[in-house]
């Protein structure tokens, strides 16, 4: 069964090393950086247990009578997809769509190893096994995983093994009997400090020349040797939930990684020295689309907590029923309706796995189209509310303390209101728009959505391997081929 978020909360005070602010937290789950953002993750947890979300949230793995997350259930068929996705709605409503690395995120992708573990053989390593083995102890323990995938932004123009250092980019250092011992550092580690485990990996192409780079495996977060430099919180920043009320509770913190001579045992690794299986096991399995799947339904939840904003602070502003206020209401609408569009085909167009034995998984084409769409969506979503808002979003008292100073409160009683919202309720509702679109935290989240899946020279041309071009040109070709010369 699933855990409780107090069982989850227990589980992270096992001496896991964080540094934040030149000093080292002693307990994640009480620090002021830490402990409302791993509330809201409590939560999600909760809610597997609440009879509303229970069923829609979890189910058995084959062969078992106990339940588990939903996410980590390898599809076998449309319906089941679109079950998934889902389970992945109702978390991101609970966040509002600012966690991107909840737990069912990497749950899936993990699953989508499992689908076709022959990925994983071959060579002189076999880690099929361990990442069948892998996927049932994360699901049948509910465990919550992390990843890592980015080598750390030193000289992009050179490989790993030509970087000024041996020891910058991840890599082993020495083989042993029972495993091995890796050395050096990944970015990003996003809500990797509230993980149980974390994910090692590489999604981009390799030579041979860099085989001891190529390595994917899953170590304990608090193992022996890992440590992460966290950025800064914007949820310590955030003076009250008031103020602040995305911020001081949805912030799952980003780190880099480093990795200090850590022990990996043999049955943790998944692919080791072998380049072109790095690269494999996200692109010859689901995991990738699976990713995908699970961004497209945050963002479509994402963009409507946003033109909800919208809508409430045009009402707030009694400009709603103003035809170009109406226009821009519109067009938030329609974006927002192209990312549902989007989450729905990607469901739709379920495709079967090669090699999957019967699993499905989400359309690749339609995958990639969400690749290149939610990018160009969101900052353009940010801009056309920030228009609609006006000088609001920046004429704000300082904090919530203002409206319970006598003399302040009277001031702002008089000249920080409209139709139907008093001082308070107006304050309140700029306050959300703000942290959603101009603190730090909102631009976090805009640098997050437009490369979280990577840079668009990484992905656009993925759409074109990923899609038919050929299909395409096919019908601008026989357009060329219906008229000639003695058609003129």
């Amino acid at each position: 069964m699933t855990r409780t978020g107090k069982e989850y909360l227990e589980s992270l005070r096992d001496g896991r090393v964080i540094w934040l602010d030149g000093e080292q937290v002693d307990d994640v789950t009480t620090h002021p950086a830490f402990r409302r953002s791993l509330g809201s993750i409590a939560g999600l947890y909760d809610l597997t247990h609440d009879e509303r979300y229970e069923d829609v949230l979890t189910a058995p793995l084959p062969g078992s009578t106990e339940k588990v997350l939903r996410a980590h259930l390898i599809p076998t068929s449309k319906d089941e997809l679109r079950a998934k996705g889902r389970a992945f709605k109702v978390w991101s409503e609970a966040t509002f769509g600012f966690f991107g690395r909840s737990p069912d995120y990497m749950a899936s992708a993990v699953a989508g190893f499992a689908t076709v573990p022959e990925v994983f053989a071959g060579g002189e390593f076999d880690g099929s096994a361990n990442v069948v083995a892998h996927w049932r102890r994360m699901a049948e323990n509910d465990l919550y995983q992390a990843h890592t995938l980015v080598n750390p932004q030193i000289d992009r123009t050179k490989p790993p093994s030509e970087q000024e250092e041996d020891d910058l980019c991840l890599r082993v250092v020495s083989e042993r009997g029972d495993g091995i011992v890796v050395r050096g550092a990944k970015m990003i580690g996003t809500a990797a400090a509230f993980a149980d485990e974390i994910l090692v990996g590489v999604t981009q192409r390799m030579s041979p020349a860099e085989a001891d780079y190529a390595l994917s495996f899953s170590v304990q977060v608090a193992t022996p040797g890992v440590k992460f430099v966290s950025r800064t919180s914007y949820e310590a920043r955030a003076t009250s939930v008031f103020d602040y009320p995305l911020s001081s509770r949805f912030d799952e913190n980003d780190a880099l990684v480093v990795f200090d001579d850590v022990f990996v045992p043999w049955e943790r690794v998944f692919v080791y020295r072998e380049p072109d299986k790095c690269h494999q096991q996200f692109w010859r399995t689901p995991a990738f689309v699976s990713f995908v799947h699970h961004g497209a339904i945050r963002l479509w939840t994402k963009l409507e907590f946003l033109t909800g904003v919208a809508i409430l602070v045009a009402r707030a502003n009694n400009t709603y029923d103003l035809p170009p206020v109406r226009m821009q209401i519109g067009k938030l609408m329609t974006w927002l309706n192209t990312a549902k569009a989007i989450a729905v085909a990607i469901e739709d167009g379920a495709e079967p796995v090669p090699g999957g034995g019967g699993a499905v998984m989400p359309s690749r084409e339609m995958s990639c189209a969400q690749l290149a769409v939610g990018p160009d969506l969101y900052p353009r979503v940010l801009a056309e509310i920030k228009l609609l808002a006006g000088g609001g979003l920046i004429q704000l008292p300082s904090s919530f303390r203002d409206l319970r100073h006598p003399e302040v409160a009277a001031l702002l009683a008089k000249y920080v209101r409209s139709p139907g919202h008093d001082s308070e309720s107006r304050i309140k509702l700029l306050k959300l728009a703000w942290d959603a679109l101009g603190s730090e935290f909102a631009g976090r989240h805009d640098q997050y959505e437009r490369f979280y899946h990577g840079s668009p020279h990484v992905y656009l041309p993925t759409i074109v391997r990923e899609g038919d071009p050929d299909a395409y040109a096919a019908l601008a070709r026989r357009c060329l081929d219906g008229y000639g010369l003695d058609d003129l």
